[in-house]
């Protein structure tokens, strides 16, 4: 007897074969699906013991998932804001019977387009992704699955496009306006990881500085290394070193400005009186720091539930109000600045 390449053990496919059905028939009588004539359950059930077969539970609950679950792609798992959307999108799918498939890509767009191709062979019900820059394959994979998409943190008023989040631009602006209103002149923009939205960030920020007649790109300190407090404390003082006129900074992501905060404490470089900062997301312990920081603070909780919310009227066939769903963002100004 010839059992499975891999393990030895006997397969479906044999007992399916020994007892003269499919292996969708024999699936079914091992299951107890009351459609199968008690005949060819019999039939199965002797052909499996004379074999020894035993189900792999583990494939069998891969298999009674098919159809019930959700994939939502999200480019890290070490970023809190992430985690927290994961969490309101659990929350609201899980209560309707739903599993979440989780797909972490590293904020790399073929590692996404991996995880794309091998979770539609798991037929889920429908797709969260994180905003909108990927792989053209990845975009063919998406169209062609003709599951319901929503898209997360940005926002994109083209026909048939659901995604719920905020303007990233719009916020990148607010956070210069508002150094420029507290008397800056000399505002740079620190920015760490250099995705998509870091980037449109960045885009808004210089937009308001040239309205104002202050942009300067001299005062922009850009790398594509992880964001984290130590490299926050590294790009303030090398923005110093080479601009030492700077009096403001506007910082792509909290950790970033804490690690400045903290280190221009270490330094005795007062905050604000010597230079102003501005954080984004507004991490908790944000609020907490000495000064505490000044930040733009993100929904990312109500994005994963409106955007899990959205999805469900998707996949109910119920109508959308609003396919674009901007949730915009607040100033919370503390000391920092």
């Amino acid at each position: 007897m010839v059992g499975s390449r891999s393990t030895g053990r006997p397969t479906l496919a044999q007992v399916a074969a020994a007892s003269g059905v499919s292996p969708i028939t024999a699936s079914r009588a091992l299951r107890g699906v009351s459609s199968v004539d008690p005949t060819l359950v019999a039939k199965v059930q002797e052909a499996a013991l004379s074999l020894g077969y035993v189900a792999n539970p583990a494939a069998r609950a891969l298999a009674s998932a098919q159809g019930q679950s959700v994939v939502v792609l999200i480019p890290s798992l070490s970023n809190q804001l992430f985690i927290e959307t994961l969490e309101a999108i659990h929350d609201v799918l899980h209560s309707r019977g739903l599993e979440v498939l989780i797909g972490n890509y590293h904020y790399s767009q073929d590692e996404e387009e991996k995880l794309i191709r091998n979770y539609l062979a798991y037929q889920p019900r429908g797709l969260l992704l994180t905003g909108f820059d990927r792989t053209e394959t990845a975009r063919r994979l998406i169209a062609s699955s003709g599951l319901p998409c929503v898209h997360m943190m940005e926002l994109e008023s083209a026909p048939g496009v659901h995604c719920v989040g905020f303007s990233q631009e719009a916020a990148g602006a607010a956070a210069a306006r508002h150094l420029i209103e507290r008397g800056c002149k000399r505002i740079a923009y620190v920015a760490a990881q250099l995705d998509p939205r870091v980037m449109q960030r960045g885009e808004g920020f210089r937009r308001a500085l040239r309205e104002a007649g202050l942009y300067d790109p001299a005062l922009e300190m850009l790398t594509s290394e992880p964001s984290s407090i130590g490299l926050g404390g590294q790009m303030f003082n090398q923005l110093l070193a080479r601009a030492p006129e700077v009096d403001g900074m506007f910082f792509c992501n909290d950790d970033l400005a804490q690690g400045a905060v903290l280190e221009a404490s270490r330094l005795g470089i007062a905050v604000p009186g010597r230079v102003a900062m501005v954080g984004f997301n507004d991490l908790p312990a944000s609020a907490h720091l000495v000064p505490r920081l000044t930040s733009i603070r993100t929904p990312r909780t109500a994005v994963g539930q409106r955007a899990a919310e959205m999805l469900l009227n998707l996949l109910g066939d119920e109508p959308v109000d609003a396919p674009t769903l901007d949730l915009g963002f607040e100033l919370v100004i503390r000391e920092s600045s």
